[in-house]
């Protein structure tokens, strides 16, 4: 591990200079500026302090997690180097605030994109430099497309947290997990199913082992009004993330469109 660890920090440090020609990206055009304030304090990979007193969440992405505390919370591989990373990009730097969706949490923080002063969006260079995993939830889906395709170069080439193991795509036919964890799972639809409404992908033979995925009726309605037909999956090749659980084998939730990539 710690082998790939130090692999996966020559990778990051190696993209930084690469990634400087493309730090003026346009805000995206589903994004609302907002305010203005100077970051003062950096968290952890996708989260900090301004000026003003309030604490931002980088939302749509999740960085890995330091335990910042938390009882019996393992750190995550490549943590501090996200620290460290978003510390390069915004500390003590003026950013404006941006936002598509809900503008805060249950934690009392604003959720929002970042933009420096020169133009540095600290969502995509955090996920071009691999360093975080795009993170959608169905009242906050903007500027999904731009950083679904921002990971996934950085994910082609193992940049950071894709050179680890720890952070790999699974496959839907094998060891789905562990519960309580957020996974990007591959694999092909056998089944679609609908019960009284309930939408299940079931991605082996038996439902009651294999992963599945899941989508409730009133979730099935914003796939439809996003032009998912559903039920088209099955056969379909699909790339999904989510936190898993445990019910009949492994299973994730589906709630909005922007958690599914169909690969065929």
């Amino acid at each position: 591990m710690a082998r790939a660890v130090a692999l996966s920090i020559l990778l990051f440090q190696s993209w930084t200079g690469a990634a400087s020609a493309d730090l003026t990206q346009d805000l995206a055009s589903d994004l609302a500026r907002g305010a203005s304030a100077t970051v003062v304090e950096v968290i952890d990979g996708d989260t900090v302090v301004l000026d003003t007193g309030g604490e931002v969440r980088l939302v749509g992405i999740q960085a890995p997690k330091l335990p910042l505390s938390r009882p019996n919370f393992k750190e995550w591989p490549l943590a501090r180097e996200a620290k460290q990373e978003l510390e390069k990009l915004v500390l003590d730097r003026r950013v404006t605030l941006s936002h598509g969706g809900a503008r805060g949490d249950r934690h009392g923080r604003t959720l929002a994109h970042l933009h420096t002063d020169d133009g540095t969006w600290a969502q995509g260079e955090m996920l071009s430099r691999g360093l975080a995993r795009v993170y959608t939830f169905p009242d906050n889906r903007a500027a999904a497309r731009e950083m679904l395709d921002r990971e996934a170069a950085a994910r082609a080439a193992k940049r950071g947290i894709w050179a680890l193991g720890y952070y790999r795509v699974q496959d839907a036919d094998g060891r789905v997990g562990p519960p309580d964890t957020y996974q990007l799972v591959e694999g092909t639809v056998r089944q679609v199913a609908d019960v009284r409404g309930r939408i299940f992908l079931n991605f082996g033979e038996d439902y009651r082992t294999d992963f599945t995925a899941t989508i409730a009726p009133r979730d099935a309605r914003t796939f439809s009004a996003s032009d998912m037909d559903l039920k088209a999956l099955e056969g379909k090749r699909l790339r999904l993330r989510g936190w898993l659980y445990e019910r009949n084998g492994p299973a994730m939730d589906l709630t909005h469109p922007e958690q599914v990539e169909v690969l065929d």
